[in-house]
């Protein structure tokens, strides 16, 4: 009867937590939408501020920097603060940022914008480091993969419209076709602004339990290290761990280079000297603690540590390709012949009061290096929307896999 009344958010003790999922999954469909924002916005500052590729890629530096200085604050923040006072943190600092646009706009110079997407990714942090956890104690262990998975699929929703309001806002044009978007890039951000402020409001009078998955490794049993099991293959362990060092050593190499070129500092020399300096420290650090380690320890887990890299590689390439998606979409596609704008335009004449011909010319414009026609910058965020559509379908597909398949083997595949 025990094994009846444990539904999928049902707790141990016959709570229903459906509510307190909903609210949460309403999270990861925020990030989602601002992730896909950030994602066609680096085409637009290339045009309003006359920027090169490289110098745009500092609006997915700052996003991602955000995240990398904000993860570990916002879990011990979150273990002091509880899930509710970490969540209703993360709301109101992505809050902070998104009304920060509104002068922003007015200031209309790079940092300032800089300052608004790094401070959106700060809490945004805060909302990842403690959504993603929580989800998987709302209800019964074995159904964690499929709570988790469904919260996802609303990251994978907003991320559909995340590119939908960068085309409306950035890529905006009047009736002559000069661009508006540097006057209405605030709007969204500062509707984003609004609607977590209501959230944080909702999420501070909401109950919310403060669930703890049960300590299975006896993290805090207080146990001494010559207590604790001994790693098995600690070769391979070492192995890893060490990898990740270097890899490691080479990001954070690369960010202390990004900024030290803004003082004329030489790239190629400050990247090597960063890199193998932080690398050899980490290495020191491993090959001093060696010893220490024991099968309680999070590292010491292979598919851990190999997550870890196969998480960095992963959103790399993801940060590249959205990051620089417009700029390939519309420099590398095919022009389009004349004759096409005619045959669609006669088409939108015919589907008249649904008002497809303005809807046909956001997508298309003539391209003056060409004369012909092909993608605009609004089109190509549309592209990218359609994209992530096959995005939100991975999602599900690979929630369906996880079913009947060990997670580990999945990811491999």
């Amino acid at each position: 009867m025990t094994e009846k009344k444990q539904g999928l958010f049902v707790s141990a003790e016959g709570k229903n937590l459906v509510v307190t999922f909903i609210l949460v999954s309403s999270l990861f469909l925020l990030w989602g939408f601002c992730n896909g924002m950030i994602d066609v916005m680096d085409k637009h500052f290339q045009q309003e501020l006359h920027l090169s590729l490289s110098q745009s890629a500092w609006v997915q530096f700052a996003h991602y920097l955000g995240y990398f200085l904000m993860a570990l604050p916002a879990g011990w923040l979150a273990t002091k603060l509880g899930y509710k006072g970490g969540i209703i943190a993360g709301l109101l600092m992505v809050a902070v940022g998104g009304f920060w646009f509104i002068p922003a706009t007015h200031i209309a110079q790079f940092w300032a914008f800089l300052l608004g997407v790094c401070t959106i990714a700060s809490g945004l942090t805060f909302l990842e480091t403690i959504a993603n956890p929580y989800t998987t104690v709302l209800g019964p262990k074995e159904f964690a993969p499929t709570r988790i998975n469904l919260a996802q699929s609303c990251n994978g929703i907003g991320w559909v419209f995340g590119p939908i309001a960068g085309r409306m806002f950035f890529y905006s044009k009047d009736a002559s076709g000069a661009s508006t978007g540097g006057q209405t890039l605030w709007i969204p951000y500062t509707a984003v602004a609004v609607v977590v402020v209501v959230l944080s409001i909702i999420f501070y009078f909401a109950p919310m339990p403060d669930v703890r998955a049960p300590d299975e490794y006896n993290l805090d049993d207080g146990s001494t290290n010559s207590a604790r099991p001994p790693v098995s293959n600690r070769g391979l362990v070492l192995g890893i761990l060490w990898v990740n060092i270097v890899v490691l050593a080479v990001a954070v190499g690369m960010i202390v280079t990004a900024i030290a070129a803004i003082f004329g500092a030489p790239e190629g020399q400050t990247l090597l000297i960063s890199s193998l300096a932080i690398a050899a420290i980490g290495s020191a650090v491993l090959f001093a603690r060696k010893g220490k380690f024991t099968n309680q320890s999070m590292w010491s887990h292979t598919h851990f540590s190999s997550a870890t890299l196969a998480q960095f590689f992963y959103v790399a390439g993801q940060c590249g390709i959205f990051g620089f998606f417009i700029n390939y979409m519309t420099s590398q596609i095919p022009a389009l012949p004349n004759s096409w704008r005619d045959g669609m335009n006669n088409f939108a004449n015919s589907m008249g009061p649904l008002n497809v011909g303005h809807w046909l010319n956001d997508w298309f414009e003539i391209h003056g290096n060409t004369g012909l026609m092909g993608l605009s910058d609004g089109g190509a965020s549309m592209l990218a929307s359609l994209a992530f559509i096959f995005f939100l379908v991975g999602r599900f597909t690979g929630a369906s896999l996880l079913k009947k398949n060990p997670a580990h083997k999945v990811l491999g595949t």
